[in-house]
């Protein structure tokens, strides 16, 4: 397997506590697929993309590392994917500066 789906990353990352979560916060069209806005929960991530998104009050920017199998323990979704410093946010739009390169 080469690619996955976001939703299922998403899930299988522990991100969303179910694929429907995760359907409705890429339907919000806040999430950056390697800086471009994901329209679909059916884009496909694979190992190197990188991923940024709400989460809670603030955004999450994460780079894939693994596509899983499953949605198993924290410490096994922990393994697929490596945190990154998350994006500068300014007045006008949070992502503004992260997709700036």
């Amino acid at each position: 397997m080469e690619s996955l789906r976001v939703d299922k990353w998403l899930w299988f990352a522990r991100f969303c506590k179910s694929r429907s979560l995760a359907q409705q916060l890429l339907d919000s069209g806040e999430v950056r697929l390697n800086g471009r806005p994901v329209g679909k929960a059916s884009a496909a991530v694979k190992p190197g993309d990188e991923l940024i998104f709400p989460l809670g009050r603030g955004w999450r920017r994460v780079q894939v590392v693994s596509l899983g199998s499953r949605r198993g323990p924290a410490s096994e979704a922990r393994a697929l994917y490596e945190d990154l410093p998350p994006p500068r946010e300014t007045a006008a739009n949070p992502l503004e500066k992260a997709l700036e390169r």
